[in-house]
This record gives C-alpha cells, sequence and structure tokens, in this order.
C-alpha cells in the first residue's frame, strides 16, 4: 500500500524531546514501512525516518525563533500534499482540521487521527459541519464532546515493543514525565510526593506559553529537599528514569486525550498513580497496572500498596495492547475500510493534481535552517 502520513511541522519527527504527536506518527511510520507498505513522510527536514521524506521547512518551526505563525508552512504543507495526492492510495492526516475543506467533494483516500483535546466549542462547530470526514480516535473518552463527528474507530497510541524494557524500581523515588503546565498536575504530584516522604524526580518540559505558570506556581515548589527538578530529557533516558522508579504520578485535572507517558511507564513495568480523567481509566488496570486515586490523599495511600503489584504483568499488559504493531494493524484495518468506502463513491468527481499547483518552490526548504 502507498500510504502518505502528513505530520505537523511545530517538531521534527521523532522529536528531540518532548512531542507525543510527533513521536507517535514516527513509531507508526517506522513499523508501517517494516510491514512492508510504501510509506511517504510530510515532515520537517530535521526529521528522521525510514520512508521517504517530503520536507516543507528545513527544521522544525519550534527551533525557528523567527516563525511567528506555523500555520503559514502547514498551508504550504497542505499543498504539497494536495499536489501529489495521486501518488498515494490513502493520504493520513496528523494535523487536525486544516485539509477538510479541501478534500470534503474528492474521492481520495483519506483519513485523520485527532491527537489533542476536543471539548472546545469552535471544534464542535467544525466537526457539524464536516460529519462526513472519517475521523480516528486515540481513546473512547476522546470522542465524548464530539457527537457528531465521522468516528470510524478508536485505535490506541503504541510504542516499539523493544524500545524500552523492566525496570526494578529499585531508585525508590516517584517518577514525573511531561510537561510542567496546570492540566498535567505538577502542584499535586509536588503534594503527593512531601506527603508521602519520598523523592520526585520531575523530568518535564517548560513550553513557552507556560512559563508564566511556572514562575508563579510550581518554581518555588522546587526547593523542597524532596524534589529534583530534571527538565526535559531525551527517549534514550526514559528507560533509566521510569523504570528505576517506585512509581509514575499522573494527577491531571483535564480530560486527557490519551497519556503517551502511561504506556511508556507501563512498558518499563512501572506502576501508575493517576487521576481517573479523560482515557486514564481505558488505558491503568486500578489495581493491576497502577492505582486510579481520586486526590492527594488517596494517592498517599496507594504508594503505600506499590511495591505489592507485579512489573512483569505490567510489562505484559503493554505488550498486549500499546505496542507499535498493534497500532500499525489497526490502522491498516482502518485504512482498508476508508479506501473500500471511497471507491464506493460515484457521485463526487476526484480532484486530480492536475486540477493544482505544481508542488511548493525547493527554495522554501533551505530558508528555515
Amino acid at each position: 500500500m502507498k500510504i502518505a502520513q502528513i505530520a505537523p511541522l511545530i517538531e521534527s519527527v521523532p522529536p528531540r524531546f518532548y512531542g507525543g504527536t510527533e513521536r507517535v506518527v514516527h513509531y507508526l511510520t517506522e513499523e508501517l514501512v517494516a510491514m512492508g507498505h510504501e510509506v511517504t513522510l510530510f515532515a520537517s527536514g530535521d526529521s528522521c525516518t525510514s520512508a521517504n521524506l517530503i520536507p516543507v521547512v528545513g527544521k522544525c518551526l519550534r527551533m525557528d525563533p523567527q516563525c511567528s505563525n506555523p500555520m503559514s508552512y502547514q498551508v504550504i504543507q497542505l499543498k504539497e500534499v494536495m499536489a501529489r495526492a495521486d501518488e498515494f492510495d490513502l493520504l493520513h492526516f496528523h494535523t487536525d482540521f486544516l485539509h477538510f475543506p479541501w478534500l470534503e467533494h474528492s474521492n481520495i483516500a483519506h483519513i485523520t487521527t485527532l491527537h489533542g483535546r476536543q471539548d472546545l466549542p469552535e471544534n464542535m462547530a467544525i466537526y457539524r459541519n464536516f460529519p462526513k470526514e472519517r475521523i480516528i480516535s486515540i481513546s473512547n473518552n476522546q470522542r465524548k464532546p464530539l457527537p457528531a463527528a465521522g468516528w470510524l474507530s478508536t485505535v490506541y497510541h503504541g510504542l516499539p515493543e523493544h524500545l524500552h524494557h523492566t525496570g526494578d524500581g529499585k531508585g525508590g523515588y516517584l517518577a514525573f514525565l511531561g510537561r510542567i503546565s496546570p492540566e498535567k498536575g505538577i502542584e499535586q504530584a509536588i503534594e503527593i510526593a512531601i506527603g508521602a516522604d519520598l523523592p520526585l524526580k520531575i523530568a518535564a518540559k517548560v513550553d513557552p506559553s507556560e512559563v508564566d505558570y511556572f514562575e508563579h506556581h510550581v518554581k518555588h515548589l522546587l526547593n523542597h529537599p524532596l524534589v529534583d527538578f530534571i527538565g526535559e530529557i531525551g527517549e534514550k533516558e526514559k528507560t533509566d528514569f521510569l523504570g528505576n522508579a517506585k512509581a509514575l504520578l499522573f494527577p491531571i485535572c483535564w480530560e486527557e486525550p490519551f497519556g503517551m507517558v502511561l504506556i511508556e511507564a507501563m512498558s518499563c513495568g512501572t506502576p501508575v498513580i493517576a487521576y481517573p480523567r479523560g482515557s486514564v481509566p481505558e488505558i491503568i488496570r486500578d489495581g493491576t497496572d497502577g492505582f486510579l486515586v481520586k486526590n492527594p490523599s488517596q494517592a498517599i495511600r496507594a504508594i503505600k500498596w506499590v511495591d505489592q503489584l507485579k512489573r512483569d504483568a505490567i510489562r505484559r499488559n503493554f505488550e498486549n495492547r500499546f505496542t507499535a504493531n498493534k497500532m500499525a494493524t489497526a490502522y491498516i484495518r482502518a485504512y482498508h475500510n476508508v479506501i473500500e468506502s471511497t471507491k464506493e463513491k460515484s457521485t463526487h468527481l476526484p480532484l486530480r493534481k492536475s486540477q493544482w499547483n505544481e508542488p511548493f518552490s525547493q527554495e522554501l526548504v533551505t530558508k528555515i535552517v
């Protein structure tokens, strides 16, 4: 099968540090290539892939201080995708709904995975206006705000099976991994660790949009002797960071669409103590993979029981449900479904390459370096 994967340009594929969507696109792309499919990745030029790379910009836009409007380059990327659409059996978008008006009345097989939160009023308006777009959810909970969307299936994220290995938790500390923001619950994590009288290691990104929150609400909490703020870490460092942890804390304050860190911890056999918001109850089996709690007091009590959980069982649950191979296999089923249903359409004319301008100027690739 000839498949186009269209990634956001804000981060490289895979990202050097934090970046959930781009990391998932990378794992999916690599697994599809390993399965023998012919894959083309539309992404930033500093991406690393076994697929055919079509770079729209030289490097990811987050690394370009002069780029104030990333949407400009996403539109250019879409133009390039449409100019090459006839080369593929299916287009797989990971860029929200930007392409909907371009493809609404075409018979070009395409599918969209929604990676972010969907409970915003403007999102509801979008999907009411484009009810026939075939959408993949990353958890069943993610669908709730959008009953009018054209949901096709839920495909959970996956990691390469041998990316991480089971740790022993002998570091004796609690771990927090991700980004510093109110919805991720960093303040609650610190409260839980101090209440449990255990060290807390924080490996997290401070996004530019969250600097004010960090400075006014979090920074002073890092002075506690039990708290160790490490900062952002790369993929290779996660195995030891998570594997040596007694447990991962995930006290989120929002409806998390998925939560990559949950399956990263599971792949290391590390128990998760989490609030049951969003996708969490779909991923974490209470009493087996960790504990679902509702407040810091319950979390502190749960920490006393994490050593009773079997890390090998947590790892097996990851292997049974959340590997990259299982993710790719589920997407292949969805691809075939969309391709077959697209063939059956007969009321719309296809959008062919001749209807679009030529591919973008290669000068754009060197403009952002």
